[in-house]
């Protein structure tokens, strides 16, 4: 390959790649995304394609989450990216939790929230449980679908170059080494999803990264239409943002009643597709490196929950899969580790989620240009 010349190289195809591609495109300069595959394969297109803005941790986390979610509709339009749902019902089989849901409503992020009576859940939710909470900050869309046309529209529309299937060998000041060749950029973005040890491996080990594993499933279309995407108890409890005064109690009967499902870091997300068909979800399991395998019992506890909830007592799992994220005490980070190159990671599976907010920060900060208004406080 000869010498390229770009403004801007960014260094992996997934959604954080992505979304820094499309921030340094919209302000007219010359960008590039580099990758050893020829199309996003991991964590990017193995999850829901549900951008969450409820729950999300509080500060800058939640802010950067409103502000995907407004960059997301606006490109799915643009792209011809379906959005197949708005919205979340966020089911409280138990006091608890409907305790949590209250005080989360009257707070400060759960403007436009609402809390819902156990008769206002909507069909085809189960009877019985305590009450809920609409949000309608949420939207959806099928990953494996909406990455691929992101990535076309990025090139098609606003010029980015895209070279596949090339190693990184070394990223320096003003130029990337790769098996292909030498590439020349101004500015450089790696963003490597869960590849903590080909480039900067010192910085992951630093910040203390490690991965985690979760299992996913399809089951075929029930012959109901969910009204928004789906979530329960078990979300309360792992989701920052539900940190509220009850959580505890909330917590403790959850260890007393569902300790494995909290062994294994599920909780239920649920969401529909064109077809119809469920994405549900998920687990979590941390660890340097993962193996392929994918215990029964951690899916059938997750069938279990979803059964719990909504009005389909024998799913029909059609398709199953994991998926690897990086995982970190920092809900994501940006790292000037060269003049000119930022080390880019969402380390907490909130990707899809905040993404693209994240990189119009590292674009302006790369640029020297005053941070993005969503960053900050007097904004939330």
């Amino acid at each position: 390959m000869s010498r390229a010349q770009f403004d801007v190289l960014v260094v992996g195809r997934g959604i954080v790649g992505l979304a820094h591609a499309l921030a340094a495109a919209r302000l007219g300069l010359r960008t590039a995304v580099l990758d050893r595959e020829t199309h996003a394969v991991g964590a990017s297109v193995r999850n829901f394609g549900f951008v969450t803005v409820s729950g999300q941790a509080e500060g800058i986390t939640w802010r950067r989450a409103l502000r995907s979610r407004d960059v997301w509709a606006e490109v799915a339009e643009r792209a011809g990216i379906a959005v197949h749902h708005r919205g979340l019902v966020m089911v409280a089989r138990r006091p608890e939790a409907l305790a949590v849901i209250e005080e989360f409503v009257a707070g400060p992020m759960g403007k436009s929230c609402r809390v819902l009576k156990s008769a206002e859940l909507p069909k085809p939710i189960r009877k019985g449980h305590a009450g809920g909470m609409y949000s309608p900050h949420e939207l959806r869309v099928e990953s494996r679908d909406a990455v691929p046309r992101l990535a076309e529209w990025l090139a098609r529309s606003l010029g980015v170059t895209f070279l596949p299937r090339a190693m990184v060998l070394a990223v320096e000041p003003g130029e990337v080494t790769t098996s292909a060749g030498r590439i020349g950029a101004t500015h450089i973005v790696v963003a490597p999803g869960p590849d903590l040890t080909t480039l900067f491996p010192e910085e992951y080990a630093r910040r203390r990264v490690t991965l985690c594993k979760l299992h996913m499933l399809r089951v075929a279309a029930p012959g109901w239409r969910l009204p928004a995407a789906v979530m329960s108890d078990l979300g309360l409890a792992r989701y920052l943002g539900y940190r509220t005064p009850s959580l505890p109690a909330l917590q403790e009967r959850l260890q007393a009643e569902q300790p494995d499902h909290l062994a294994d870091g599920i909780h239920l997300i649920a969401v529909q597709g064109a077809d119809r068909s469920l994405v549900v979800g998920d687990s979590h399991h941390y660890a340097d490196s993962h193996d392929t395998f994918q215990p029964r019992e951690v899916d059938d506890r997750m069938l279990e929950e979803l059964s719990a909830v909504l009005d389909i007592p024998y799913p029909d799992v059609v398709e199953r899969w994991t998926g690897v994220y990086p995982s970190g005490p920092d809900a994501a980070f940006v790292e000037a580790v060269r003049p000119g190159v930022r080390l880019v990671n969402v380390t907490s599976g909130s990707g899809a989620s905040t993404a693209f907010a994240l990189a119009e920060e590292t674009i302006s900060d790369l640029l020297g240009h005053p941070p993005p208004p969503h960053t900050l406080e007097t904004d939330a």
